[in-house]
């Protein structure tokens, strides 16, 4: 078989906050990819700006670099669970994989999830034991925790006979001999390029035959629409070339089959490769390359191009994750709508969700005839609250709804998403995890006594179960609890689970909050504002400390007379407020609430806005 000995393909994977990202801006110095005074930002692969703050990869990133006449095409990874249905696509435009494992943490359930794709497509993986100048690294215990995994997963012997690789990607070097970890020979990203030039296999390559390529991701541009991404398998492609969009789906007449559900004709009209960070446009590419191709009016994940010669030589499909969070997205109808920001319409909110489902396809949208919103889903809740930054930084303002997870029935009976959940907390907090977890129908599958003076408890555990806990879980930890999940399927229905415990403070009227009133509101729960904060009917100020709700009215002010003056409100001490971010108050409302996002603010609100209107819905529904 012809090979592009010239080229590797390989994704970085790993759990998230093992270092994926870090790796790369180290092989970026490595290779001289920018020049020497140049100023290079950390985590130059997460460019987006919420990636930044957060610290993850959001969407999968490709870069290409060149070490002694090699082309090294490198794709960035999410961590993410939430995210993870596009690295299973991502595998089927490599030829390899880097598997980064943190030394002190060894494999965790993300490094779980995407070793068991890469080793069912076929792939031989390469081991990097990140971190192993830390304090608490233990690179032989999290080699050998790897090598079991490899074998749980079922590795044949070729990939459980894996390359190792030894170094630090924050620092910037990597051994393939653990006995120079803490030597002192010049070190460098050498070690790293050398493996993969030596075990990952180059392309097939036959530019001879037709060409054929498979969309495994896409890419959105306002002017030219849907851009498809996809290894080249075969032959070659130059601009202005004619081809074949070819869709495949599953077949009505064969349940385990699948059939081409349509063909177009379609001409290259631009054609993009990867050169360090920048996407360029280029005029061919041929076999083992990684492209973006623009032309066809419709493009899918999965979708066969393919030259008009290969009409009904489709590829089977690729498996698309499918959504298990789902919200509503609706107009703002609070008091202060178009204040701080485009107080958008229906319209405006279902054309921003249709544009977010052009790149990304775990993501849904659902007109269900309501004349305020409609209703989306996605992956996770994470997903969900990254698109809903992501809108409100574009100027938006709206309001969403507490999230709810996707149920199906199966043989008559309801099934649920479930996650498998691993947490590591110091010994003494176990307790308290255990009572939290146990309301929220989880079950304890495994419970590991870690070298760092931690424990890990495995769960398994509805994913309804986990929304608003993630906060819940940081309090009861002091800050020192690590959790993470990944879905694992879905299983029976596994009962009610009690909602929030703690009733809201809910505002009688509208205006600014004062320091007078705020300080008796203090002592009947915690509060979410600050004096000379505005507020509206309806708006919930702070959280009750007993169950149900409490009217209150926080616009009120103390009456000056001869006997009390107006001056004691400087002696006023007020506790600081609990600051509400996007995360904790989508985990935080309950179903008759909503978040009203802004530029400026997020603000938990009722519903309905109205007391008496609040009464009387209640007294029909009980």
């Amino acid at each position: 078989m012809k090979r592009a000995e010239h080229i590797r393909n390989i994704a970085i994977i790993a759990h998230i906050d093992h270092g994926k990202t870090t790796l790369i801006d180290s092989i970026f110095r490595a290779a001289q990819v920018f020049r020497q005074n140049a100023r290079i930002e950390e985590r130059v692969m997460d460019s987006n700006e919420l990636e930044r703050e957060k610290g993850i990869t959001i969407r999968a990133k490709h870069c290409t670099v060149e070490w002694k006449g090699y082309r090294i095409n490198i794709i960035d990874t999410p961590g993410h669970a939430d995210f993870s249905g596009e690295v299973e696509r991502i595998l089927s435009t490599v030829d390899s994989v880097l598997l980064l494992v943190d030394a002190g943490e060894g494999p965790m359930p993300q490094t779980r999830y995407v070793l068991s794709h890469a080793l069912r497509m076929g792939l031989k993986p390469i081991v990097y034991i990140n971190k192993v100048d830390r304090r608490e690294a233990d690179p032989a215990a999290a080699l050998n925790e790897t090598f079991d995994l490899f074998i749980e997963l079922g590795a044949n012997d070729e990939q459980a006979d894996f390359p190792v690789l030894y170094g630090s990607g924050l620092t910037g070097w990597a051994v393939s001999d653990p006995s120079q970890i803490k030597g002192g020979e010049a070190r460098g990203m050498d070690a790293l390029f050398e493996t993969i030039i030596r075990y990952v296999e180059p392309p097939a390559a036959d530019l001879d035959a037709p060409f054929k390529m498979q969309v495994s991701t896409l890419a959105w541009n306002e002017y030219t629409g849907r851009m498809g991404c996809g290894k080249i398998l075969q032959g070659k492609i130059a601009r202005g070339d004619e081809f074949l969009r070819m869709s495949a789906g599953p077949d009505p007449e064969d349940k385990d089959g699948w059939s081409i559900t349509g063909t177009e004709p379609a001409r290259a009209a631009q054609i993009f490769v990867t050169r360090g960070l920048e996407r360029i446009e280029a005029d061919e590419a041929a076999a083992g390359d990684i492209v973006w191709i623009t032309g066809p009016g419709e493009i899918n994940i999965g979708d066969t191009l393919a030259s008009p010669e290969l009409e009904g030589e489709a590829l089977p499909p690729l498996s698309i994750e499918e959504p298990t969070v789902s919200m509503f997205f609706l107009v703002n109808s609070g008091p202060f709508a178009g204040q701080e920001g485009q107080a958008v319409t229906l319209r405006q909110i279902r054309a921003r969700l249709e544009r977010e489902m052009h790149v990304n396809v775990a993501f849904r949208m659902e007109d269900l005839g309501r004349p305020d919103g409609v209703k989306a889903s996605g992956r996770g809740e994470l997903q969900l609250a990254i698109l809903i930054e992501e809108m409100r930084r574009e100027g938006m303002e709206f309001c969403v709804s507490k999230p709810e997870v996707i149920t199906r029935e199966i043989d008559g009976r309801v099934y649920e998403p479930r996650e498998d959940l691993v947490v590591d907390i110091p010994e003494e907090y176990q307790g308290v995890v255990f009572e939290k977890l146990s309301k929220r129908k989880a079950r304890v599958t495994e419970i590991q006594n870690l070298r760092t003076g931690l424990m890990r408890i495995l769960f398994s555990v509805p994913t309804r179960g986990l929304i608003g806990y993630r906060g819940e879980f940081l309090t009861d930890t002091r800050g020192l609890g690590i959790m993470s999940s990944r879905f694992a399927g879905y299983s029976p229905w596994t009962g009610e689970i009690t909602p929030r415990n703690r009733g809201a403070l809910v505002s009688l009227d509208t205006g600014e909050a004062t320091a007078y009133q705020l300080e008796n509101l203090q002592e009947r729960g915690t509060l979410f504002i600050s004096p000379m904060n505005r507020v509206y009917e309806g708006m919930i100020v702070g959280e009750n400390a007993r169950p149900g709700d409490m009217p209150c009215n926080p616009t009120k002010r103390k009456q000056a007379t001869n006997h009390r003056a107006s001056v004691k409100d400087f002696t006023v001490k007020l506790d600081a407020p609990r600051k509400i971010t996007l995360e904790k108050a989508l985990e935080w409302i309950a179903a008759d609430e909503l978040v009203e996002v802004t530029p400026k603010s997020i603000r938990l609100r009722k519903t309905i806005l109205d007391d008496g209107e609040r009464r009387k819905a209640r007294r029909q529904t009980a």
